[in-house]
């Protein structure tokens, strides 16, 4: 993964900006160039029925100018310290929309977005941004937490048994970037497949039932080879920063994360039926709500 182009989505609404801090910490290290993007849109301005179109887009033009300046003044001590920061701002509705226009026409190595919790009602309803851009951003997305930041390791989440239709090749960008993070940023990396095996209170049959324990370890025998084997195509990893464990994935992951210390969580996202998406949502979005550290979402290489 290149880090020549970092794009930064600045917030209007915090007085921090987490991603920009991360992104700083990013271009320090790699020499990328930084552009800081900042979307406005107001109802007001757009399809008032007592204004000219002319004053509407007058106004809109102001407020975007305003902004900008604003942007210039975030850009200014991060060039005082030697790094190349561009500034633009979009008029639009919808962040995530917009992002993603910007995306399709820049085409940025990285997202950077300072993240947010939300309700299970805005969830639900799709209305957060963080959620949106982590099934339709096209490039890679990071969502920074918080502006603290150890900067030690990273931990990428595989699947190698490839269930909910994840593609074989998403498993090894995943370890690739990974790999790559760990060289540029200095970031220790990790590797971690969490698996279910089926509890014991939803044993279907008599038979299964009678067997259940040796089902567990035909189960764990079964993902501990598909994981061995994913990871004998990097003899370089060194296999006590592996790990394999029981469990769903929004509750073990977040454990291994907190146990480490992992600053940096990578994991593969994949498009599905609208219906998944508006009800359950992506294993990412889900261990998105509960661990403390930054993500990074991969998508599969279209």
């Amino acid at each position: 993964m290149k880090l020549q182009h970092l794009l930064v989505i600045i917030d209007p609404t915090r007085e921090d900006q987490p991603a920009l801090t991360r992104a700083r910490w990013i271009a320090q290290r790699c020499g990328a160039r930084l552009e800081l993007l900042a979307c406005e849109y107001n109802p007001a301005l757009d399809n008032a029925l007592l204004l000219e179109r002319g004053d509407l887009d007058a106004a809109q033009r102001n407020l975007l100018d305003e902004r900008l300046a604003w942007l210039q003044a975030l850009a200014e001590p991060l060039r005082d310290g030697g790094l190349d920061v561009h500034c633009q701002v979009r008029w639009g509705k919808s962040l995530h929309h917009q992002v993603v226009l910007h995306c399709e026409q820049t085409t940025p190595d990285l997202v950077l977005k300072s993240a947010h919790h939300h309700s299970l009602l805005k969830r639900l309803f799709l209305t957060n941004n963080d959620w949106q851009l982590i099934r339709h951003c096209p490039q890679p997305l990071w969502l920074v937490q918080h502006g603290e930041w150890a900067g030690r390791s990273l931990c990428a989440a595989v699947d190698p048994l490839h269930s909910g239709d994840v593609p074989a090749t998403l498993d090894h960008r995943l370890i690739t970037v990974a790999r790559e993070l760990e060289q540029r940023l200095q970031l220790d990396a990790h590797y971690l497949h969490a698996y279910m095996a089926l509890p014991h209170t939803l044993a279907f049959n008599a038979e299964l039932l009678a067997d259940y324990d040796n089902y567990v370890l035909r189960t764990e025998a079964h993902h501990r080879k598909a994981f061995d084997a994913l990871l004998a195509s990097y003899p370089q990893i060194d296999r006590a920063r592996t790990h394999l464990g029981q469990g769903f994935a929004e509750e073990l992951i977040p454990t291994y994360v907190k146990e480490h210390g992992i600053d940096l969580l990578l994991m593969g996202a994949v498009a599905r039926g609208q219906l998944d998406n508006a009800l359950i949502g992506q294993t990412a979005e889900r261990v998105f709500e509960e661990v403390e550290c930054d993500l990074l979402v991969i998508r599969p290489v279209t």
